[in-house]
């Protein structure tokens, strides 16, 4: 399947936008649930077509280019339900992203399946199904961006727009093999009209794709990003989590870390070892009561349609004691310190995105949330930006400072067009 810019290339040699998205309409909905999508309309989709005129296309960067948005997001005229039947309800205007996107030229094909109110890592959910990859019945796609990931999984949408609070992109790409961009928290808060918040203090914007050197175009796209060029691999300081960190991490998502980290050693990269557990160790203990805690708010009673495990976390978060939450948002303030401090020497980080290469849809996947969470929780609680690296099982994530969004989505971009993912899934590393 081509790039965003191989597509652009195509676009730009004359290929009509209305060829490649009725090829997109004819794969949607493609898995075992039939249930990538919760809201579309191909009637609809084909007007946006029919609005395209050749003369915006080079100022439009997603001219013509098939887009799935999250189900947390309006979109004009379209019911939205964040993942609840209780919730659901027609959109009078559409969200920020939805008016972004349109602006940009993207074509928005629907709107795509989450865990329930974008709070779960796993991609089940009561009401709609649970969400199963693609041509792979028996492996769930992750969460809380479930059908996001299963839409370019599926080729559908040549990106997929999800968010991303406790690793809702960053799972859901290792396990679908996907490329995966969380923004920086700071990225995007006005982006957030007419979207759903699970809890503001962590809720991020970001990007589910095919190939990692779409994440500058993308990035440029959603947030007016500069388009960085040629990033240095030669002395890059990557800090590697050490094995006190991954004692729970299967061996491949392990051995898939290795694989990356000696690409980036290939090309002159300088890598170093940290401790993370105990700079990290204490991230979901911190993270988890104060998410519970804001999720509550904006999910008031009456709770009693909801999923009973999420109801439950809801309930535990409302009933915090104020001053508990106040103290655990200092801890947040010194955890930022820390790790900022450990973590100076470094240009960026990398660890696994997930511990685990599948979850198995019909298993119970009770444990899986907090196995998942003590790997996506500090970065999470930092607010920086990630890049999940392509991989067919168990991509790691690379991750930036602070508002280094388009610095970092030029690495990945680097890394993964230099790693030739076709060699490198193969094992062979080929780096030119």
């Amino acid at each position: 399947m081509l790039s965003v810019r191989e597509l652009r290339e195509q676009y730009r040699a004359g290929l009509e936008p209305g060829v490649v998205v009725e090829e997109a309409l004819a794969r949607a909905n493609s898995n075992a649930g039939g249930n990538v999508y919760l809201a579309r309309d191909e009637a609809w989709v084909r007007e946006q077509v029919a609005k395209l005129r050749r003369e915006d296309f080079e100022r439009q960067p997603l001219w013509g280019v098939p887009v799935s948005l999250k189900d947390c997001f309006d979109l004009a005229g379209f019911v939205t339900t964040c993942g609840s039947k209780v919730l659901a309800r027609k959109a009078e205007a559409d969200s920020a992203v939805a008016a972004w996107l349109r602006a940009a030229g993207a074509v928005i094909v629907g709107k795509t399946h989450l865990h329930q109110l974008a709070y779960g890592i796993t991609g089940e959910n009561r009401d709609y199904g649970d969400c199963v990859q693609p041509g792979r019945p028996g492996l769930l796609t992750g969460g809380s961006s479930s059908g996001a990931a299963a839409s370019v999984m599926e080729g559908s949408a040549w990106a997929a727009i999800g968010t991303d609070t406790g690793g809702s992109v960053r799972a859901p790409a290792a396990l679908c093999g996907l490329a995966g961009y969380r923004a920086s928290w700071t990225l995007g808060e006005g982006l957030w009209g007419g979207a759903a918040h699970l809890a503001p203090s962590f809720d991020t914007l970001g990007w589910l794709f095919r190939d990692a050197g779409d994440g500058p175009l993308l990035g440029s796209a959603l947030f007016g990003l500069p388009m960085v060029g040629a990033v240095a691999l030669r002395g890059l300081r990557v800090g590697v989590v050490g094995e006190d960190f991954l004692h729970d991490c299967e061996a491949e998502v392990v051995a898939e870390l290795e694989r990356w980290v000696g690409v980036l050693e290939d090309v002159g990269a300088v890598v170093e070892r940290f401790e993370a557990s105990g700079l990290w160790g204490e991230s979901m203990a911190i993270f988890a009561p104060v998410q519970a805690s804001e999720a509550a708010v904006v999910n008031p009673e009456p709770r009693d349609g909801f999923e009973p495990a999420i109801a439950e976390r809801l309930r535990w978060g409302a009933g915090l004691p104020a001053e508990e939450v106040a103290a655990l948002r200092l801890r947040i303030e010194a955890f930022r310190r820390r790790s900022e401090e450990r973590l100076a020497e470094f240009d960026v980080v990398m660890l696994p995105s997930c511990p685990v290469a599948e979850l198995r849809a019909g298993e119970d996947q009770s444990g899986a949330r907090a196995r998942i969470l003590r790997y996506t929780t500090p970065v999470s609680l930092l607010g920086w930006p990630a890049v999940t690296l392509p991989a067919k099982r168990g991509g790691p994530v690379v991750v930036g400072k602070m508002g280094k969004d388009a610095e970092l989505l030029a690495l990945g971009a680097v890394v993964g067009v230099n790693a030739q993912q076709d060699r490198w899934f193969s094992g062979e590393r080929s780096v030119k």
